[in-house]
């Protein structure tokens, strides 16, 4: 996969990103909750998992914008990866431990399903970390807490230079009416501002709430 890099002295955001990777350093997170009561009721018609449809809605928002792409390659440049591919997590109920897999990202949502159920079934089993083999470079990380419907999620990164979103998804809930699903962005400031978590969350909604156009 292409690495696009980046001319810091030619870049707009150089001062933002200089000073939160060197004087500022921090990343940070935002939690919200997502209405998904359609997206949930169209899933259900059509005997499919949320999880895989979340992890593809995520996936889409990260590869449609290069503040979710940006990183330090294997070399220490500075650049943007052409597209992404997700990471996640899948939980052993006999031991209570995980794994992370990952699965081949495409936009068509009807591949991406049928390549994450092939993933799963050959994989789903193994013990490890890391169990699907040849993890490609250009990977973010998405993982689930489905017992508790957290109101905030912090992860407490020592690599100051990890700059590609990390996301995870909580227990959905109901209010009797509606179902919400809460979902925790972290992101690095040297890259990204809140403007860009709120266009995350905003086009994940959008994603869950036009659910009939790609689902």
């Amino acid at each position: 996969m292409d690495f696009h890099q980046i001319d810091i002295d030619r870049w707009n955001r150089k001062p933002y990103f200089e000073h939160y990777i060197k004087e500022g350093k921090c990343s940070y997170s935002v939690t919200a909750n997502l209405n998904v009561t359609a997206l949930l009721n169209g899933l259900r018609k059509k005997n499919m998992k949320l999880y895989p449809a979340f992890i593809y809605m995520i996936s889409r928002v990260v590869n449609s914008h290069i503040e979710f792409r940006t990183a330090f390659n294997d070399k220490g440049q500075l650049g943007y990866w052409e597209q992404m591919v997700p990471t996640y997590t899948i939980f052993h109920k006999e031991d209570k431990t995980f794994s992370a897999m990952w699965t081949e990202y495409s936009s068509d949502f009807s591949l991406f399903y049928k390549n994450y159920l092939q993933d799963i079934d050959r994989y789903g089993d193994k013990k490890g970390l890391w169990v699907k083999e040849n993890v490609p470079a250009h990977t973010f990380s998405i993982s689930a807490l489905p017992w508790v419907s957290f109101t905030g999620f912090q992860l407490n990164l020592y690599n100051g230079e990890y700059l590609l979103p990390i996301i995870t998804l909580g227990k959905y809930f109901s209010d009797g009416e509606t179902v919400c699903l809460p979902i925790s962005l972290q992101v690095h400031h040297a890259v990204c501002d809140g403007y860009h978590v709120s266009m995350f969350i905003n086009e994940l909604q959008k994603l869950a709430d036009s659910f009939e156009e790609w689902l």
